[in-house]
């Protein structure tokens, strides 16, 4: 069978690139669905070839479902030591998903899921992997992917490897003045359709995403001062988070705080999440997403998220770098707001300056960017 070339030169770049393994360091490597064996087959080969020692794992959604449906809390902590010893003694992680049914853990309980965040997911996750690891997260474009997006699977599989396989350091050079305008911003407002929202970022470092933590990658965020964000907004993406489908969430802040939230739909889902735990109620993440190869969302935050033209906000836990606001909690999840015409455009202004309108930057200095 004819090799696709470009499965080799996306393992490369991850393992060469994003997580610059080195000769003896110990790579855990994690693939969900069958469909991402070819990929796989790669990146062990890749990291064999540069010296470093790779674990790999497979795994599948019907067997993670069957696992959490049934598991008691005992069981996910043990569950957890096991994966947290061999992340702990790994210098870098790559995960590959390649679900073949999106939606599998849908009917999986809140009380369930949330269970398994909380004793499996954050302990090896986000306590370990996330600060103490080299670590890349990707999709692998199957059918069930392919059907997301609405286009036939050889269409998707062209615009997958066009989104993954750009140009990270032409894009990493047009995005510092981004981050420069970032670092020195105190005041952002975002006003766009059911969307009037203000909070600050003074203090707070922007962090630019050039493809070393996602593939396909392209944003640049900070988070906003906990306490600051007074407003309404309304993301109009729709979004999955744990195989429940989420849409036109609308959130309220008074002083940081989810006052109120809604979603179109699953919304008493939607409500246990904000209720998970007290940081639930706060944002750990501001962005603007700047990746012009992806122009439309697919249910799917890792795409979703780098949009063009777009900007996400993270519900709940912040990250563990400059950008570190304080908040904690058991999620972090990503909400996306397009602004181009299409989608009825916004405008983000950065200390009353307006920095970009319906999609695109107005500053000449982020003007390559567009």
């Amino acid at each position: 069978m004819h090799k696709d070339e470009r499965i080799v030169q996306l393992a490369e770049n991850i393992i060469k690139n994003s997580v610059c393994l080195k000769k003896g360091e110990q790579i855990y490597i994690e693939a969900i669905g069958v469909s991402t064996l070819p990929f796989m087959q790669e990146l062990v080969k890749v990291s064999t070839v540069v010296g470093g020692v790779p674990f790999y794992y497979f795994n599948d959604q019907s067997l993670q479902k069957e696992f959490i449906e049934n598991a008691s809390i005992v069981q996910l902590k043990a569950l957890a030591e096991v994966h947290k010893q061999l992340m702990s003694t790994s210098k870098a992680y790559v995960g590959v998903r390649g679900n073949d049914d999106l939606f599998l853990l849908s009917s999986v309980s809140a009380d369930k899921m949330n269970a398994y965040m909380k004793y499996y997911w954050n302990p090896v996750h986000s306590e370990i992997r996330v600060p103490k690891t080299k670590w890349c997260v990707m999709r692998y474009p199957n059918a069930a992917f392919a059907a997301m997006s609405k286009m036939p699977l050889e269409e998707f599989e062209n615009f997958y490897f066009d989104a993954c396989l750009v140009d990270y350091a032409k894009m990493s050079k047009a995005m510092k003045p981004l981050k420069k305008l970032m670092d020195k911003t105190k005041k952002v407002r975002i006003i766009a359709p059911n969307t009037d929202l203000e909070f600050s970022i003074a203090g707070l470092k922007a962090v630019i995403c050039d493809g070393k933590l996602n593939v396909p990658d392209g944003e640049v965020y900070t988070a906003p001062v906990k306490d600051s964000i007074n407003g309404v907004v309304q993301f109009n993406t729709d979004t999955s988070y744990l195989g429940t489908v989420y849409s036109n969430i609308s959130l309220v802040f008074k002083n940081g705080k989810i006052i109120e939230g809604h979603s179109q739909v699953n919304d008493e889902k939607f409500q246990k999440i904000l209720n998970i735990d007290e940081g639930a109620r706060y944002m750990g993440e501001f962005a603007l997403g700047v990746n012009n190869q992806i122009t439309r969302p697919m249910l799917d935050i890792l795409f979703d998220e780098k949009i063009g033209g777009s900007f996400h906000m993270a519900i709940g836990n912040s990250y563990e770098d400059e950008t570190n606001n304080g908040n904690k909690s058991a999620i972090h999840w990503d909400l996306v707001q397009m602004q181009d015409v299409e989608h009825g455009g916004g405008e983000i202004w950065f200390d009353d300056v307006l920095i970009r309108k319906d999609g695109k930057f107005v500053l000449k200095e982020l003007a390559d960017l567009n």
